[in-house]
Parts: C-alpha cells; sequence; structure tokens
C-alpha cells in the first residue's frame, strides 16, 4: 500500500491525469487511425461490439466500487486514519479479485451467445480475445482508486500511458499482419487489433502492483480501523448505486446496439448498405464523440476525493469552489469541442480516414449531430460525480435510466423508419444525453449548500464557442475555395481543416480573455497557475 505521498491539490490532481489523458490520446490517435483506415466498416462494427460488451462486464465492476474506496479512502486520509486506509485496501482486493475472475470466465466462454445476441455472431474472436483485460482492470481499478483517495493522481497517469503504449506497440502490428501478411477475415482483424488492448492492462496491472509495493505505507498510527464486514458495507453502500447508475448506461447502450441493429435488419431491403455497414459509418464518429468526454475523467476523478475530503472536515465553502472550478472548466472545454465537431465534421472525417473516404463522408451528418451531444455526454459524467461526491449516489441511476428509455424508444421507431434509418441513433443519442445533463444539473443545484449560478457559468463559454464555430466554417470555406484545383483533393482538405481549426483555437483563446471566461481561482491550483494567471491578468 502507498506511503503518503504528498498530496496534490484539485486541479493539480486534475491536471496530471489531463497530461496523461493528452499523451494517451495522442498515442491513441496513432493506434486509432490506422487501425480504423485497417478493419473495413464491417469489422468497425465487430470491434465495437466487443468493446460494447467489454464496457458493460467493466462497469459493472469497476464503475463505483473503485470511487467508493476513493471516497473512503480520501475521508480516512483527511482524518489521520492510516491503519483504517490499509485496512479499506487490504479488504477490497478480495472483492475485486472474485468480480475479475467471474468476469472474465463469463466474457471468454459466453462470446459466442453474447456476439449472436448482438446479432453479428462473427464478433465473438474479438469478444473472446478482450476477456483477460476485465481481470487486469478489475485489480487496476481497486489500486487506482486506492491511490486517487490519497490524492495522489501520479500512478494512475503513468499506468494509463502505459496502457496506451503497449496498446500501440501490440494491436496495430498485429492488426496488420492478420489483415495483409496471412489476409484473415475482418472478424480476427478486429481480435487481433483487440489483442493489443489485453496485452496492455497486464504490463499496467504489474506496474501498479509494483508501485504499490515500493511504497507501501509503513508509518505507525494509533487509530483502530472497523471491522472488515463494516469496511466492506460502506464500500458497496456508496459503490454499488454508483455502479448501478452506470451500468445502466453501459447496458442501455448495449441494448441499443442492439436495437439499431435490429431496426435496420428489418429493413435492409430498403437500406442504402448493409446494417453492418451503417453502422460501422456511424462507429466512426462515435470515436470522435468519445474524445472530449475523456478529459472530463481527470476532474472527476479528482474532484470527487478533494469534495469528500473538504465534506468530511466540514468545509462547505471549499467543497462549493471546487465544484464551481470544474463546471467552469467542463463549459469551458466541452461547449467548444462539441461545436466543433459539428461545424467541421465532414472535413475532419475526410481527413483522418482518406482509407474509407465513403465511409467517412456517409457519417458526416451523422457527426454532425453526435457533435452537439458531445456537450451534454461531458456534463452528464461531472455532475453525476458531483451528485456522487455529495453522498446522492442513487440519483444518476433514475437520471439515467431515464435517458436511457429515451434513447431506446426513439431509436426503436426512428431507425426502423427507411426514410430515416441510421440518422436516427444520433439524433436519440442527443436526446438522451441532453434529458440526462438537465435533470442531473437540477438536482446540483437543489442539493449544493450554494446554489451555482448557470447561466454565469455556461453563458459566456457557448456563446464564444458559437462565435468560434462560425470563424471555424468561415476560414475553412475561404480556404477550401482558394486551394480548389491547385492541389490534391486531400491535401487541400487537409490544409483547409487545420488552418480552420487554427483559426478557431486563437479566436475562441482572445473571446476566453475578452469575456473573462477564466478566472485566477481556476489556475491558482496547477503547477505555475499563478504565474499563467498574473500574465493573462486573470482577477
Amino acid at each position: 500500500m502507498a506511503s503518503n505521498a504528498k498530496k496534490q491539490s484539485f486541479l493539480g490532481g486534475a491536471a496530471t491525469l489531463a497530461g496523461a489523458v493528452v499523451v494517451v490520446k495522442l498515442i491513441g490517435a496513432v493506434y486509432r487511425l490506422p487501425i480504423n483506415n485497417i478493419l473495413s466498416a464491417e469489422g468497425k462494427t465487430y470491434f465495437n461490439i466487443a468493446y460494447n460488451v467489454y464496457n458493460v462486464l467493466l462497469t459493472i465492476s469497476t464503475a463505483g466500487l473503485p470511487l467508493a474506496i476513493s471516497k473512503l479512502t480520501s475521508q480516512a486520509h483527511a482524518l489521520g486514519r492510516r491503519n483504517e486506509q490499509r485496512k479499506l485496501f487490504r479488504t477490497s482486493i478480495w472483492l475485486f479479485l472474485g468480480l475479475g475472475i467471474v468476469l472474465s470466465l463469463l466474457m471468454f466462454f459466453g462470446a459466442d451467445q453474447l456476439a449472436a445476441l448482438n446479432h453479428q455472431p462473427p464478433a465473438a474472436p474479438a469478444i473472446r480475445t478482450l476477456a483477460p483485460s476485465v481481470f487486469c482492470l478489475c485489480l487496476l481499478a481497486c489500486m487506482r482508486g486506492y491511490t486517487q483517495g490519497q490524492g495522489n493522481m501520479t500512478p494512475t497517469a503513468a499506468s494509463q500511458v502505459l496502457e496506451v503504449l503497449f496498446k500501440l506497440g501490440v494491436g496495430l502490428p498485429v492488426a496488420w499482419y492478420v489483415a495483409k501478411t496471412l489476409r484473415m477475415g475482418v472478424d480476427y482483424v478486429a481480435a487481433g487489433a483487440i489483442l493489443g488492448v489485453t496485452v496492455s492492462e497486464v504490463v499496467a496491472l504489474f506496474f501498479m502492483g509494483f508501485y504499490l509495493f515500493r511504497n507501501r505505507d509503513k508509518n505507525p498510527s494509533d487509530d483502530v480501523p472497523p471491522p472488515a464486514g463494516t469496511l466492506m458495507k460502506q464500500v458497496l453502500s456508496i459503490g454499488v448505486p454508483i455502479t448501478l447508475s452506470n451500468s445502466a448506461m453501459s447496458i442501455i447502450t448495449m441494448l441499443d446496439t442492439q436495437i439499431v441493429l435490429s431496426r435496420l435488419d428489418s429493413i435492409k431491403g430498403l437500406l442504402p448498405a448493409a446494417p453492418a455497414t451503417l453502422y460501422g459509418q456511424y462507429a466512426l464518429g462515435t470515436d470522435l464523440v468519445n474524445l472530449p468526454p475523456s478529459f472530463v475523467f481527470p476532474i472527476t476523478m479528482s474532484l470527487i476525493p478533494f469534495v469528500a475530503a473538504a465534506l468530511a472536515q466540514h468545509e462547505n465553502v471549499r467543497a462549493n469552489r471546487v465544484v464551481s472550478s470544474a463546471l467552469r472548466l467542463i463549459a469551458l472545454m466541452s461547449i467548444p469541442a462539441g461545436i466543433g465537431l459539428s461545424v467541421l465534421s465532414g472535413p475532419i472525417l475526410r481527413l483522418l480516414y482518406p482509407a474509407q473516404l465513403q465511409n467517412a463522408i456517409a457519417c458526416a451528418p451523422l457527426l454532425r449531430i453526435q457533435g452537439i451531444a458531445c456537450i451534454f455526454i461531458c456534463l452528464m459524467n461531472l455532475t453525476n460525480a458531483i451528485l456522487q461526491s455529495y453522498g446522492k449516489e442513487k440519483i444518476p441511476i433514475w437520471t439515467m435510466i431515464t435517458g436511457g428509455v429515451t434513447k431506446i424508444v426513439m431509436n426503436y421507431f426512428l431507425v426502423g423508419n427507411p426514410n430515416i434509418n441510421i440518422m436516427g441513433a444520433p439524433v436519440s443519442t442527443l436526446c438522451c444525453y441532453l434529458v440526462i445533463a438537465g435533470l442531473n444539473l437540477y438536482f446540483v443545484w437543489k442539493y449544493s449548500p450554494e446554489k451555482p449560478r448557470y447561466l454565469q457559468i455556461f453563458a459566456k463559454p457557448a456563446l464564444a464557442s458559437v462565435l468560434m464555430g462560425i470563424s471555424a466554417w468561415a476560414v475553412y470555406g475561404l480556404l477550401s475555395r482558394a486551394l480548389f484545383g491547385g492541389h490534391s483533393e486531400y491535401l487541400g482538405n487537409a490544409v483547409s481543416t487545420l488552418g480552420a481549426i487554427f483559426a478557431a483555437v486563437v479566436v475562441y483563446g482572445i473571446l476566453v480573455l475578452a469575456l473573462r471566461i477564466l478566472r485566477a481561482e481556476d489556475l491558482e491550483s496547477i503547477p505555475h497557475g499563478k504565474k499563467l494567471a498574473k500574465i493573462l491578468r486573470l482577477k
């Protein structure tokens, strides 16, 4: 068990994890983009089905319990109860070990049935290849929750970078070898790509185990920890509601995939392409939409233990300040990201997927809607974490179920309409997350000791993002017309897209400073934040 490492601030911890996410996403792009170009739309469907099954089982085992460990460890850490921290970890690790074994075996031996349940039997090899990852991530989740609860985000960040390095180093070469040398079917190419994920989790598990062993806490303490049964009850009472809320969305997503494919299959004679191809086109956009929410993860992981520690010490003002900073940062990041994806959907897809050009063109109108949905996905993730840190773990269960039912019902009717077909999937996704985020924001307002000022938090970022989107659209149009006929079509689009993105970043940065969206207190906790705030003349 880790020693008492220097405790990071809320934004310092978030910055550490965010830095890791940047590295992970950059390396991940080197993995994802070639993989998506190697896989056909059909192979991408098999890849995504395996991940959907994996995410359901993973959510059941790791969505809530690690957060419970993080929260309880943070509370014990804030009160100086070292023995309680140690016993909490020792008790929890056995629970995660058992969960990992059971769920990995279920995924491995039930791969054929799980693939058939999704109407795509060829997805079975990919599901089976991914099964051992569930076991590794169960143990990883417990270890990460423990170190995060001590306010130390560095081990989590380092293990995440290791994961993506090995995913790239193994998954991409294996997928290429299976596709180009062995010339096997796309089902086995998808399995080869996923093999890198399994290997990466094994490596990350060994790293975290080694870190905890080297940094185990040997300092004496006089506190008498509660019995193991009491600690387990506390973990479950906090973790199970969080697990249920997150599992509800994962289960609904898997059911949603089945409904979309089933409804497409029911009208396949009226479709422009095969159901698996249409769903694969939709999945191309999903990969991009999932990118901005990944930057919410560092904030939510850092927020829960810091708010829990502040509340344990009855420091409501500090807790409110952390929550307000988190909401401002999410608004600052998610709104421009979503609008940018929506405005430049076609150019971005053609830039990233030249080997899948027809699929990229077909995906553009889908991503236009998914980009707006991305904003509400980010808000959902953050507001879930805020409610959980307030001890309102059960509320996200009902908001997620409400949004999930909305998504399933809308998909059934929209996707089953031949005139709408796959276009109904992003529309239902947008409505789903809009419902969840709206309900969550209401309950955050209701239970916050000091009511957040939503208009003040969201209005200026929304205005700046709309102006940014207009500038990006205008710059792309001007550049694409200027470059038309003078270069290759791909190069012309690439230069225009990158130029539009650069212009958008500059315009948004100027507007953030001009409208005083960012505050000095939002930067003061990160490394060199005070100096940066002074340079930017923030108040």
